[in-house]
């Protein structure tokens, strides 16, 4: 009887030892995984951080929206910006959790991903709703280049609409008709060098490409950040409860 007991131990204590080194096994794979993860985090925060600043701080773009008073474009990239510095820190923070296997350290790293996915799609929707097609942008442009065309026979007005329409190739702020409706002459930057045709678009639509084109790579980045932030988030949670899990065996296994 007492052989059989002994048996039935060393076979309970190898079962467990095998099913121990799984889970640790598991753990591992996803310890690791989330640790690579994060560093991919990072990379992506990091330049998310450079094109935001270096969109910020250009001094053709920036002059550009100050003449049109249409800064607001800006607010958007403000918020990308502080985002991507939380971010970088977050995924520190994500990659020493990982390796620690801290419970609490995970359950912080958790929320303060959760924290990110929000405000990096807040400022992704600010940003594209002043850089896109029928977004708040176009009547912030309107406004100005129809003042601007009004007032084209004054230096500074000729000045601003000549620098937009050479640049961007296009003509008055809706079209060529702008100008013919206020019985002015069309301005040698309203027509191609080359063929000496007029720009039909007008400069609004042409200015909303523009920006949009500027801002397509950032809240492409700020997007696939916000994804990471959910991978993130759910294997953290998964690695909590294996942690868990393990040490309830490790408690069983001693009592």
């Amino acid at each position: 009887m007492h052989i059989h007991v002994t048996y039935y131990q060393y076979f309970f204590a190898d079962v467990v030892m095998a099913a121990g080194n799984s889970l640790e096994k598991q753990i591992g794979c996803v310890k690791y995984t989330l640790f690579c993860f994060n560093v991919v985090a990072w990379m992506i925060a990091t330049s998310l951080f450079a094109l935001t600043v270096w969109l910020r701080a250009e001094p053709g773009f920036n002059e550009w929206l100050r003449i049109l008073e249409a800064e607001s474009f800006y607010i958007g990239v403000y918020i990308l910006i502080a985002i991507s510095i939380i971010m970088m820190a977050v995924a520190f923070l994500g990659c020493l959790s990982a390796l620690m296997e801290n419970t609490l350290a995970l359950l912080v790293y958790i929320c303060a991903q959760i924290f990110s996915f929000i405000i990096a799609l807040s400022g992704s929707g600010v940003l594209l709703n002043y850089s896109t097609m029928h977004s708040s942008l176009q009547p912030l442009l309107l406004n100005s280049l129809n003042r601007f065309v009004s007032t084209s026979e004054t230096r500074y007005s000729s000045y601003v609409l000549n620098m937009i329409q050479e640049n961007i190739g296009c003509c008055g702020a809706t079209g060529p008709w702008d100008y013919l409706d206020l019985y002015q002459p069309l301005p040698s930057s309203c027509r191609d060098a080359v063929s000496g045709n007029a720009f039909f678009n007008g400069c609004v639509d042409e200015l909303t490409w523009f920006f949009e084109d500027k801002s397509s790579w950032i809240v492409a980045l700020a997007l696939t950040l916000a994804m990471l932030n959910i991978v993130c988030s759910v294997m953290s949670f998964i690695l909590i409860q294996a942690v868990k899990k393990e040490e309830e065996e490790a408690r069983a296994y001693r009592h």
